[in-house]
């Protein structure tokens, strides 16, 4: 595994104990201590903070409304795509059939693990810190996000973000698809001719692929 220097500071957190974010960082196909617990916590911080800022953001928005904005925002989906815009995946000790099976583009490992993440922010610091951590990395899709719209897709945002100022669409390549039929994660490349862009996504499928680097290329137009 990589030194986390690097990744500490793509967090935007410099941790006390290192040893926390090794933990966090450590998939139970590793053996030994993992990251399962870690992963229970910050689900659970996660889930509050994100509710936290739906609360002050929309105070005029029903209880169902804001139920359906946080489910978009803390779905595993959104939370591997925060993970992989952070580079965590070049960071997690896996087992050698998970790195051989392409774990450390798994939808569901990057979720996990960027829930530990935060877990271990919350032990290595306070709420507080875990509070504007999250809300940074978060900070975009909270800025597009808008009564109504928690069930528009990453694609039709995008689409008519540019349709919006008169750009070209979107153009979505595959680029590979790896692993056994039972696990298949593909990566897709979505290119922009203006603003000139081309980034990465990966799924389970080419479609959830194509929302992902959807919502790589909203996150870098938002910045």
């Amino acid at each position: 595994m990589e030194s986390t220097a690097r990744l500490q500071q793509a967090l935007g957190y410099q941790f006390r104990d290192a040893g926390l974010l090794d933990l966090a960082l450590t998939h139970c196909s590793a053996g030994g201590q993992n990251n399962e617990r870690l992963e229970f916590l910050g689900d659970s911080i996660v889930n509050h903070i994100i509710a936290e800022a739906l609360f002050l953001r929309f105070p005029a928005s029903k209880e169902g409304e804001m139920s359906r904005m946080r489910a978009s925002l803390v779905k595993g989906d959104t939370l591997a795509e925060v993970a992989l815009e952070l580079q965590l995946g070049d960071y997690l000790r896996l087992g050698s059939g998970e790195r051989k099976s392409g774990g450390h583009r798994r939808i569901s490992i990057l979720a996990d693990a960027f829930e530990a993440v935060v877990g271990a922010i919350l032990l290595d610091s306070d709420v507080e810190q875990c509070r504007q951590c999250v809300l940074r990395w978060f900070g975009a899709r909270l800025q597009q996000l808008g009564t109504g719209s928690a069930d528009k897709d990453a694609k039709t945002t995008l689409q008519e973000y540019l349709q919006a100022r008169s750009n070209p669409l979107p153009v979505y390549d595959l680029v590979s698809v790896q692993g056994d039929d039972h696990a298949q994660q593909f990566e897709v490349q979505c290119r922009l001719r203006k603003p000139k862009l081309i980034v990465k996504g990966f799924g389970s499928s080419r479609r959830k692929a194509e929302q992902d680097a959807a919502a790589v290329a909203l996150g870098r137009l938002s910045s």
